[in-house]
């Protein structure tokens, strides 16, 4: 380990963010970098072990003790070396990741866990700036062609393997530009696109071609794209938003969160117009939904000037320390504050929609009930009505950031015969095989709305598959690691 007393030594310092204030009147990233001095001590509170759960709690298996150490002795490109080894794009994990991995951490029992996801972002950022990232394109080509639906974390992370397994590589992109939800569904004061621009510009130069503008199932149909190629990633994520099933829902001031955090990304990038009913400046604002999505909306709303903005959630409040089911190494289900939701706002708890009202047709008012769980005996806990709570809030813009439901499977079924589950996901095996020959799925499409870094798994192990099924054999990616850099 790099120090054995150094969790003794060492508090846990979080990286420092811009002023408040500052922050508020931009779209650039609130986070600023540790001083090499404070990620060195940081690196050095890594206990390395005997038995590293933190590899447990990451889906990625990121060999965390390993690059610590390399952290605190300085070495800073083998510290890159090693994360990479694992982890396609840690310079996007350690802005975006919710770091399972810290929750897993032995010091995590009584104190503060090791800063990990702060740790893979000073990692990746200095290995960029001190030019240690360069292209790779493979050193031959199979001959084998792969097509990818879907340019977000999954078939970004599946592209990059299976094309330094030497496959021909195609991402296919409905938008207009790639990145899926890293450019579109992530606010900027969280990802600055330059940071994805930079991977995907290093993924063309090593061969990963990007087909923008095409939308697969309805231009180009899912079984003449399967033709084209000798396999197929569906990576399509998990669009289709759990909808607010109330009366008045028609009326004009609703709108879903996604339909909302991608408008403002692309006016930050200059695609699009402002549109009035998606701009929060002057308004009254309701989030319904406590999650990173609501979070997401919060900053924005914020940024974009609202008069108020509340953030209201279904369920009470959690603990503001783990409850006795659930021990470490468990995610800790414990009271949280984002970086949004330190910038302002307010936030309501045990709250239910019942219905909205307004004049003119438009939204004006949102009617709630408060609500209690209760647990009997044997069954399940549910959520009960207080009599007599009933409340009225005033509001002219309700986003809804309740989650996601699935994937969008229009023309998967009729087309490539693909079977789906009983959640409406696509339906696959322990390969990421669907029961369409030669077609795999992976990331949300297959698991549902989940993290990033479970996207990234799933990506990273698809290729394995589709590497093993091209070649009719052990894949190359699981025995030589043809994802490091070095």
């Amino acid at each position: 380990m790099g120090k054995p007393t150094g969790f003794m030594e060492w508090g846990r310092v979080h990286a420092h963010k811009r002023e408040k204030q500052e922050r508020l009147g931009d779209f650039r990233e609130f986070a600023l970098p540790l001083a090499p001095d404070e990620a060195k001590r940081q690196a050095g509170r890594c206990m390395d072990c005997g038995v590293p759960f933190c590899h447990q709690g990451c889906p990625l298996g990121n060999l965390i003790p390993d690059f610590n150490e390399a952290v605190f002795r300085g070495r800073w490109r083998e510290a890159y070396e090693v994360l990479s080894r694992t982890n396609t794009f840690p310079e996007m994990t350690g802005r975006l990741c919710p770091a399972p991995c810290e929750a897993a951490c032995v010091l995590a029992i009584d104190r503060d866990a090791v800063t990990i996801e702060q740790m893979e972002k000073e990692i990746s950022d200095r290995a960029f700036a001190e030019g240690w990232v360069k292209p790779r394109p493979p050193a031959r080509r199979t001959g084998r062609t792969v097509g990818v639906v879907g340019s977000g974390p999954a078939g970004l992370a599946a592209a990059a393997q299976l094309n330094a397994a030497g496959h021909s590589v195609t991402v296919y992109e409905r938008d207009a530009r790639a990145g899926g939800l890293l450019r579109y569904g992530i606010p900027d004061f969280k990802l600055e696109k330059s940071v994805v621009e930079r991977r995907l510009a290093l993924m063309e130069a090593e061969g990963v071609v990007f087909r923008t503008g095409v939308d697969v199932g309805g231009a180009l149909g899912f079984r003449e794209l399967r033709g084209r190629h000798d396999a197929l990633l569906l990576a399509m994520g998990a669009r289709k938003a759990r909808e607010l099933e109330v009366p008045g829902r028609e009326l004009s001031g609703v709108v879903q969160a996604m339909e909302y955090l991608e408008h403002q990304n692309r006016r930050v990038e200059g695609q699009g117009e402002q549109q009035a009913r998606l701009d929060a400046a002057g308004k009254r604002v309701v989030i319904l939904g406590g999650g990173d999505t609501g979070s997401d909306c919060l900053g924005t709303a914020l940024r974009q000037g609202a008069k108020s903005v509340h953030q209201v959630e279904l369920f009470p409040a959690p603990p503001p320390l783990r409850a006795g089911d659930n021990p470490w190494p468990k995610w800790p289900f414990i009271f949280r504050t984002s970086s949004s939701q330190e910038e302002g706002g307010e936030r309501a708890f045990a709250m239910m929609t019942k219905h909205l009202s307004g004049a003119n047709g438009r939204l004006e008012a949102l009617h709630a009930v408060k609500v209690e769980v209760q647990r009997a005996v044997g069954s399940a806990p549910r959520l009960v009505e207080v009599p007599g709570s009933e409340t009225t809030m005033e509001v002219d813009l309700l986003i809804l950031a309740m989650g996601f439901t699935g994937p969008e499977t229009t023309g998967l079924v009729d087309e490539l015969g693909v079977a789906l589950s009983p959640r409406g996901t696509v339906q696959v095996d322990t390969r990421f095989a669907t029961s369409a020959d030669g077609v795999f799925c992976a990331g949300d499409a297959s698991r549902g709305a989940s993290l990033i870094v479970w996207a990234l798994s799933d990506g990273r192990e698809a290729a394995k598959s589709i590497d093993a099924y091209l070649s009719g054999g052990v894949s190359v990616l699981a025995t030589r690691g043809a994802d490091s850099p070095f």
